[in-house]
């Protein structure tokens, strides 16, 4: 291996020792992210950065989620359930970005539908789950208030970009006992909202870390520049 190689290894290595003190306990996420290059989902620029825990640019206004958001978000997606692989069947993504979070959900999902409103990111996405032979993510230019099929009942939802309240028809979408991870708020606070759907009647919220995306948009871009 080159030292380049190495390098990224080691510094991913303590990308997951730090997950680990920062709270994180769910091994399936540890092992998910620690066999994923989050280097390749950077221009080469950023890639000695790319294991810090922080967001990054990825162009258009647009930034990569920091490691410990990916992984609490996925860790409470999941912490209804005990089992390792592909445990749930099918999983929505809104905000999808440059993919590496989707590429996290694909160890967990027999299918994730992610939803990206920024075409060129589409392209960028899909072209770094190629490079991974990750094929179980299916990428839609699309509005995330409006382009999911509706029609498919999915075993979870995560959100990447921040509504000023979630919207409702996502819990129509969901299971029961399914969750949707999302951040809610606007530009000067906003926090990790967990709806989970307990009947066709009911849901809990719970509240979590305070966080910081960009706002949830409506409508889609061509080339990011209303973003």
């Amino acid at each position: 291996m080159n030292n380049s190689g190495f390098t990224f290894r080691r510094v991913k290595e303590e990308m997951i020792e730090n997950l680990l003190e920062m709270g994180i306990k769910d091994f399936r996420v540890l092992d998910a992210m620690s066999q994923i290059p989050r280097h390749i989902f950077l221009d080469e620029a950023l890639r000695s950065r790319a294991y810090e825990n922080r967001s990054l640019t990825i162009g258009y206004k647009q930034t990569i989620s920091q490691p410990y958001i990916v992984a609490k978000m996925t860790e409470l997606l999941i912490s209804h359930t005990k089992s390792r692989g592909k445990i749930l069947d099918k999983v929505l993504e809104l905000g999808s970005g440059c993919g590496y979070q989707s590429a996290v959900l694909s160890f967990f999902s027999q299918e994730v539908h992610a939803i990206e409103r920024i075409k060129p990111l589409v392209a960028k996405s899909r072209d770094n789950l190629s490079a991974l032979k990750i094929n179980n993510v299916l990428f839609k230019h699309g509005d995330g208030f409006l382009d999911w099929d509706q029609s498919v009942i999915y075993d979870g939802v995560i959100c990447a970009a921040a509504p000023r309240q979630y919207p409702q028809e996502l819990v129509n979408s969901l299971n029961i006992n399914s969750k949707i991870v999302i951040p809610v708020g606007d530009s000067k606070f906003q926090q990790l909202n967990v709806i989970t759907k307990i009947s066709e009647e009911e849901v809990s919220e719970d509240l979590y870390d305070e966080v910081a995306f960009v706002p949830m948009l409506p409508g889609v871009s061509l080339d990011g520049n209303d973003s």
